[in-house]
């Protein structure tokens, strides 16, 4: 198979892959596509660029990559990025009506299925009506997963941060004032959930601009998610020493 047709195939299986271009320096013009499998189509590209693979496809981001003697354009491939929000209330509606405009896949989960209605959510992809655990079984999140939790009651916050602990999932965020975080993380060191683990959870959730209303909430929280899937601070872009668009590394 060529290099056009795995790439043109990647599409219909729902695949991850980076194509690396050597755009200057030696070699210029090498391509090698690297699909997430482990499969590999084309040649001419340094060694040293095709060791960064794992990084860049867990980044979802583009990158110009500065080699010695060469630089490679890493270009990114995959499907959308995934919002997993548990808690079918207003904040969730919000969210994943946001989430489409990114292009995303949006998926609201709740054990209330009184609550999980098409008519309440209406920009969801997906509906699942089970308990934390099932439902974050079900959708398997993975480093291209974003999880949020919503619902301001342990018997659902509590399983589904565990759960969701146990995943790749890139971001973890719960909602909540910062005396029920607190209350939280208590409860989940009892569970036996380590420090290192309760790192990984971001509560409350959103960047601080000052969000009112669901949709400044959602903002707010789809902000700080893309900060972190693009490793960036989430500051005023006056202060950023990195560039705006393509990262070089």
């Amino acid at each position: 198979m060529t290099l056009v047709s795995r790439l043109a195939a990647l599409g219909a299986d729902g695949e991850r892959a980076v194509l690396f271009t050597v755009v200057e320096g030696v070699g210029t013009g090498g391509k090698v596509l690297v699909v997430e499998d482990g499969e590999t189509v084309g040649e001419g590209v340094p060694e040293a660029a095709l060791a960064q693979f794992d990084e860049l496809v867990r980044g979802g981001r583009n990158r110009l990559l500065e080699l010695d003697g060469a630089r490679v354009f890493a270009e990114w491939y995959g499907p959308p990025p995934r919002l997993l929000v548990y808690g079918a209330v207003d904040t969730a509606e919000a969210l994943c009506r946001s989430a489409k405009l990114l292009g995303w896949t949006a998926i609201v989960a709740d054990a209330r299925a009184t609550f999980l209605t098409p008519e309440r959510m209406p920009s969801a992809d997906r509906l699942i009506a089970e308990w934390p655990e099932e439902a974050i079984d079900e959708v398997a999140p993975d480093h291209q997963t974003a999880f949020v939790v919503l619902t301001h009651d342990d018997k659902f916050d509590e399983p589904a941060l565990i759960a969701a602990l146990a995943t790749e999932a890139f971001y973890i965020g719960a909602l909540g004032s910062r005396r029920n975080q607190e209350r939280r993380r208590g409860r989940l060191l009892e569970a036996g959930v380590s420090e290192a683990q309760l790192a990984r959870i971001v509560g409350p959730c959103g960047l601080d601009i000052g969000a009112d209303t669901q949709e400044e909430t959602a903002l707010s929280i789809l902000a700080e998610i893309l900060a972190v899937r693009a490793h960036r601070s989430g500051g005023p872009l006056r202060d950023a020493k990195q560039r705006i668009h393509v990262e070089v590394s």
